[in-house]
């Protein structure tokens, strides 16, 4: 008699919402700051794969025609996309995940955030769902902790005055890793267009780090000038680079860090050998070079981007590119001068979704945070 079919193991997954995110951990940003060196040294390595063939891409995009014969299909307005962004995270993580969401800046007229994220993590194994979770703080963590990494690394110890273009989420996250890297800070000015924003940051300021002391300028040069980190975070449509925000050179001072995790342009004086250029990883980078039409900083306005079209004009030196992944390695250096004016370019990687989702999860987990789901007893096609 033939023996019966082994009965397949049950998958169940663990759903969190964006209160079991918070139980969780999402927002403990010094952990945040510490698994993103990590996976930085894992980049160096080789140790990941994103999208695409060259296993470098940001992700995959929806995007909506000017004209439509279909009168219900969106309209290409502002930041209106979906998006997934996959990728594999080895180490001690071992994991793969995908970030999804959509986007739409009208949803602010609606009393929502304009992206909605989700994330999925997986067993690199079976393939087999570990958990669903609100990804929106994952996100907004992940991407704050990214300049925080550059600082600890880049900017000087004894650095005191942080100067913040655009009043955001991305400001608030990007000061909560300063912060937890740079201990010294004592001083934020803060530059933005619509008071409302201006002072919802100044209220979380005082709240979150009342020892801060806080002040309005009313110019990108007065944010940047005589800060020692200037980062800008605002939000800006693309497509015209001479209306993203621009560093000049004759605004920063010797030993300034700047991190750029927004759209940014700079000066021509901002091109000379005196400025270290670090990209957050070159393969995400090489990556846009090889997949869009140039000049790519057109469509994609990360300050590294702008650096690869001046490599391909002839006016920079590919060789002048640094790479942040391989100063966490240890296998170039970091700050060595008190006077390094250092800029950082901050892209975002899926990665990053993968590292700081799977610590997120194993916390949740050890704690009995979350709701376990069940996707099968036994799946219905063997």
């Amino acid at each position: 008699m033939e023996a019966a079919p082994a009965k397949l193991p049950r998958i169940d997954f663990l759903y969190l919402s964006e209160p079991d995110m918070i139980r969780a951990g999402v927002t403990d940003m010094a952990a945040c700051v510490d698994t993103m060196e990590e996976m930085f040294a894992l980049l160096h390595h080789g140790d990941y794969r994103m999208a695409g063939g060259n296993s470098n891409q940001h992700g995959a995009i929806i995007v909506f025609p000017e004209n439509s014969p279909f009168p219900a299909m969106p309209k290409p307005t502002t930041d209106r996309r979906f998006m997934a962004m996959p990728a594999y995270l080895g180490g001690r993580f071992r994991t793969a995940g995908m970030k999804w969401y959509g986007s739409n800046i009208d949803n602010r007229d609606k009393g929502l955030p304009r992206s909605i994220l989700t994330f999925v993590l997986n067993d690199a194994d079976t393939g087999a769902p570990l958990a669903y979770m609100s990804a929106n703080l994952l996100s907004a963590y992940r991407t704050g902790a990214i300049p925080g990494v550059g600082a600890r690394h880049l900017a000087r110890k004894d650095s005191r005055v942080v100067g913040i273009v655009g009043p955001g989420v991305m400001a608030r996250t990007s000061l909560e890793a300063f912060m937890a890297t740079c201990p010294a800070l004592d001083t934020v000015k803060i530059k933005g267009r619509g008071q409302a924003n201006l002072d919802a940051f100044c209220a979380w300021v005082g709240q979150t780090f009342p020892h801060l002391h806080v002040r309005v300028v009313d110019s990108d040069e007065q944010a940047v000038r005589d800060s020692d980190i200037a980062t800008f975070c605002a939000s800006v449509p693309t497509g015209d680079p001479s209306l993203y925000p621009t560093v000049r050179r004759e605004w920063v001072r010797p030993g300034t860090f700047l991190s750029m995790p927004a759209p940014c342009n700079i000066d021509e004086a901002m091109q000379g050998d005196d400025i270290r250029k670090v990209l957050d990883f070159t393969g995400l980078y090489e990556a846009y070079r090889e997949e869009m039409p140039k000049p790519v900083h057109r469509f994609i306005p990360a300050i590294g981007v702008r650096w690869f079209d001046l490599v391909d004009e002839g006016r920079l030196a590919a060789s002048s590119l640094e790479d942040l992944s391989t100063i966490v390695a240890g296998a170039a250096p970091g700050r060595t001068s008190d006077d390094d004016i250092i800029i950082l370019s901050i892209g975002g990687m899926a990665v990053e979704d993968v590292a700081w989702g799977t610590q997120v999860y194993r916390r949740a987990l050890a704690e009995g945070i979350g709701t376990r789901l069940n996707l099968w007893e036994q799946p219905a096609l063997k």
